[in-house]
């Protein structure tokens, strides 16, 4: 299969993955926000807070399932990974604009995931997220096309880990101290403040070592290059 081939099947998958996606939120929005979505948030029952922690789980599964479905090697399948990832969370969005027109802008606030905690924040950070995701992936498809690809090292696994922590911490840093048995301090929040130093510094983070691995793997391809 061609890398055009994957990127249009990634997309086709992407954008169908996400109109379920949206139709699940529509329904839940319609049962427990029937004025429109707003904060503070509405604490919903036990059982069906577990089924969307078991949903949210499962589209990660499918999506790790399509990279590993769509790749032909260990690169190309992360490659694919994160580029569904990504189209997918930016489909999403449009597909609720499309149908409820909300977000109002890229600045308006929306629960993002929920595992293990809520993540929050403006509708903008995580679709930069979701295209950094996308233009990584892109690289990796580029370099897997080339021929072997060098592995990254300790070193810029433990810079993305890190960098996704801070990124997601983003997210929840807010939410932590607001926990409690029946969500009531949640029930009773409006956020207003978003962390935009964190979501720079983990992109930043995540960008800049990535760049300087796929330059080095790039290098490594090159006859008589060594690519130290």
């Amino acid at each position: 299969m061609t890398m055009r081939r994957g990127l249009l099947n990634a997309t086709a998958f992407a954008f169908a993955m996400a109109n379920v996606e949206t139709m699940i939120v529509v329904y839940l929005r319609r049962l427990y926000y029937p004025e429109g979505f707003q904060f503070p948030l509405v604490i919903i029952d036990t059982p069906t807070f577990l089924l969307e922690l078991a949903r949210e789980a499962a589209t990660v599964v499918m999506l790790a399932t399509f990279g590993i479905a769509a790749g032909r090697t260990k690169v190309g399948r992360f490659g694919y990974f994160m580029i569904g990832f990504g189209l997918w969370d930016i489909f999403y969005y449009v597909w609720l604009k499309l149908i409820l027109n909300w977000p109002a802008s890229l600045f308006t606030w929306d629960v993002l995931f929920l595992i293990p905690v809520p993540w929050l924040g403006p509708v903008i950070a995580p679709v930069s997220v979701a295209c950094t995701l996308i233009g990584m992936g892109v690289v990796l498809l580029i370099l897997e096309a080339r021929g072997p690809v060098r592995p990254a090292g300790k070193a810029v696994w433990s810079a993305q880990v890190i960098a996704a922590a801070i990124i997601i911490y983003s997210f929840t840093i807010d939410v932590w101290p607001r926990l409690d048995a029946d969500g009531t301090l949640l029930s009773q929040w409006v956020p207003v403040t978003y962390h935009w130093w964190m979501l720079i510094a983990g992109q930043l983070l995540a960008i800049s070592t990535f760049v300087v691995w796929a330059r080095k793997a790039h290098q490594a391809q090159m006859p008589g290059v060594s690519g130290i």
